[in-house]
């Protein structure tokens, strides 16, 4: 038998050589997929400029080399089936009626459309990066705000027309009736999902009114810290403990929020109690030197600080302090209070007086 019809010789209705092309086009696709897939990837990261590379070439194959892989060896083992058919003795039914033919057909395009999918979605999550950066170097925090917002709404679009795609293609659903179906139902979907759309609602409203944007200081139902993210349904707040708090974006709308970012300036009030045995004279000077120290700090506002002889206390004769910080940053307000107390300590105990703590007096009578 010459090596032409051993190649030739038939096996469940597929000659031997449709054998060796199937195997061949598996392994070629297992061999060069990477080469093919970083063959590609250079091509795509080259049109996006040089914006791409402010983000680096790895960070852009760690995100999209294994789709882009999965999608070519697919497309090796797609042309590979092409090269095989069923035995004509299974008796299966046509690729149009349920049976081995239609599931195999419809769970490949279901994987590969998957593969797809997932491409343009870390595609999208590259392109978010690059805006990310783009936006960190203004000084404008509204853009740092607007990214993550715009992002998420890319990949929610490409779900959406992803999931059409799929019914439409793999399904055969017709798109315009089932559109028409969710129109009757909508008044029902709508009361569904009513937190939902809420939430929607105040995420859109945040960005209209800007009651804040990224990287302020704010207070909202009890909760004080930073804004990192606003989504779709929930604003990310991270407290001074380095926790995450997730507040539903119509809460942020509704309730009363104080935005600390917008202050200008930071106010510093506090009492501090002498001793009874303090000298009137002391007193004065403790004030005066007291007043003086904070108005020549160079953390505090030309306003003037406000040092008085308050009232008498049950155990302690009270002063008041009240200065403002010429700053609304968290880490220099801290810094200029513990600086100004340290000072404090320093002039009450030069003048001879102490920091009054609670006492009783107890008198025996005969």
């Amino acid at each position: 038998m010459s090596f032409q019809d051993l190649i030739e010789t038939v096996y469940f209705d597929n000659t031997l050589k449709a054998y060796f092309v199937f195997g061949g086009i598996i392994l070629f696709g297992l061999l060069f997929k990477q080469l093919i897939s970083k063959y590609l990837g250079g091509i795509l990261f080259r049109l996006l400029g040089k914006s791409a590379h402010e983000v680096g070439r790895s960070a852009f194959d760690d995100r999209l080399k294994k789709p882009l892989n999965n999608l070519i060896f697919l497309g090796a083992i797609f042309l590979a089936s092409q090269q095989l058919q069923f035995p004509a003795k299974w008796e299966l039914v046509p690729a149009e009626e349920f049976g081995l033919r239609f599931s195999i057909q419809k769970g490949f395009s279901l994987v590969y459309a998957y593969y797809i999918f997932l491409l343009l979605l870390r595609f999208v999550d590259f392109i978010g990066e690059i805006m990310e950066r783009r936006a960190a170097k203004t000084s404008n925090k509204m853009d740092d705000q607007i990214v993550p917002f715009a992002i998420e709404i890319a990949k929610v679009m490409v779900i959406i027309l992803g999931s059409l795609t799929v019914m439409s293609s793999v399904f055969d659903v017709n798109i315009a009736a089932l559109a028409t179906g969710l129109g009757i139902g909508g008044i029902a979907i709508a009361m569904a999902s009513k937190e939902s759309l809420e939430n929607l609602l105040g995420s859109f409203t945040i960005f209209l009114d800007k009651p804040f944007t990224y990287g302020d200081i704010v207070t909202v139902n009890g909760y004080t810290g930073t804004v990192e993210k606003v989504g779709f349904r929930s604003t990310r707040i991270r407290t001074f403990d380095k926790s995450i708090v997730t507040v539903p974006n119509k809460n942020m709308v509704n309730a009363e929020l104080d935005n600390l970012g917008l202050r200008p300036i930071r106010r510093v009030k506090f009492n501090i109690g002498l001793t009874y045995g303090t000298p009137v004279e002391s007193i004065k000077k403790i004030v005066a030197e007291m007043e003086m120290m904070i108005n020549n700090h160079p953390n505090t506002t030309q306003d003037g600080a406000r040092v008085r002889f308050q009232e008498f206390g049950a155990s302690s004769l009270d002063l008041l302090v009240l200065y403002y910080v010429d700053s609304p940053d968290w880490e220099l307000l801290i810094d200029t209070r513990q600086a100004i107390n340290f000072n404090i300590i320093e002039i009450v105990h030069a003048q001879g007086s102490d920091f009054a703590f609670p006492t009783s007096s107890v008198f025996l009578e005969k």
